[in-house]
C-alpha cells in the first residue's frame, strides 16, 4: 500500500499497541476506532495484541533482577544418579560413566537455573473472589452474564453468553470513572453455543464503572454498570 492512504494506514497501525494499552488521547482513540471499523487486517492484529498487553502489565519488574536458585535437592539427585550408574556398569567402565554423568549433571544444572529464572518471572497474583456484576443485553437475541477479577495491573472481565452472531467480531471496552473507554479485547461470536472468554483492561477495579460489548457495526449489544 502506497501514497497518502498507505501512509495513513501505516500510521494508524503503529498506534494499535498504544490503543490496546489505553494510552491514546480521545482524538487518536477515535481515529483508530474509526479505522478498525473498516480494516479487518488491523482488527485481526489488535485481537492478537490485546492479550499480550495484559500480560506485559502483569510482569513484576522487581523479579527481573532476582537471582535464580536451583532446587535444593539437585545435588543429592545428581549423586544418587552417579551411584546408580556405577552399580550397573563393570569396573573398567566406571571412569567413562562418571565423566558422562557429570557432564549430564552440568547440563541439568544449567537447565534448572533457566527454569528458576522462568519461575521467578511468572506473573503471580493472590487468589481473589469473583465479583458478579449486573449485565444488560441490548440485543434481544443475546443472553450474557459477567464476573470481575481485580488485579494489580487492571481488571479482568469474565464474560459468559449465548446468541453472539457466529463469526462476527465483537469489541469490549471498560469505562473508567472519568468516562474514558479502555479496550479490553475482542472475541468471535459462536452463535447459539455458550461462549466463555476472559477480557483484560488496564483500568483498575476502583476506577472501573462499567463495560460495553459492541458489534462490527459499532452497535452496543451488551452493557454493564458496576
Amino acid at each position: 500500500m502506497s501514497g497518502a492512504h498507505g501512509d495513513a494506514h501505516r500510521e494508524l497501525r503503529e498506534l494499535l499497541g498504544a490503543y490496546a494499552l489505553g494510552h491514546l488521547g480521545p482524538a487518536e482513540r477515535d481515529r483508530v476506532r474509526a479505522h478498525l471499523d473498516g480494516c479487518p487486517e488491523c482488527r485481526a492484529e489488535l485481537a492478537g495484541i490485546a492479550p499480550l498487553a495484559a500480560r506485559l502489565a502483569a510482569v513484576d519488574p522487581d523479579a527481573l533482577d532476582a537471582t535464580p536458585t536451583p532446587p535444593p535437592d539437585l545435588g543429592a539427585r545428581v549423586l544418587a544418579r552417579i551411584a546408580e550408574e556405577e552399580r550397573r556398569v563393570v569396573p573398567l567402565r566406571r571412569a567413562v560413566v562418571r565423566r558422562r554423568v557429570l557432564a549430564a549433571a552440568a547440563v541439568a544444572g544449567v537447565a534448572a537455573a533457566g527454569g528458576a529464572v522462568g519461575w521467578a518471572l511468572r506473573p503471580v497474583s493472590d487468589p481473589v473472589p469473583l465479583e458478579p456484576v449486573a449485565v444488560q443485553a441490548v440485543d434481544p437475541g443475546v443472553e450474557a452474564s459477567a464476573q470481575l477479577v481485580p488485579h494489580t495491573w487492571g481488571v479482568e472481565v469474565k464474560l459468559t453468553g449465548t446468541g453472539f452472531a457466529a463469526g462476527e467480531v465483537y469489541r469490549v471496552a471498560v469505562t473508567d470513572d472519568a468516562g474514558r473507554e479502555v479496550p479490553a479485547g475482542e472475541f468471535l461470536g459462536v452463535g447459539p453455543q455458550q461462549m466463555r472468554c476472559n477480557l483484560n483492561s488496564s483500568v483498575l477495579r476502583d476506577d472501573a464503572v462499567g463495560f460495553e460489548v459492541v458489534d462490527a457495526d459499532g452497535e452496543v449489544v451488551v452493557r454493564s454498570r458496576f
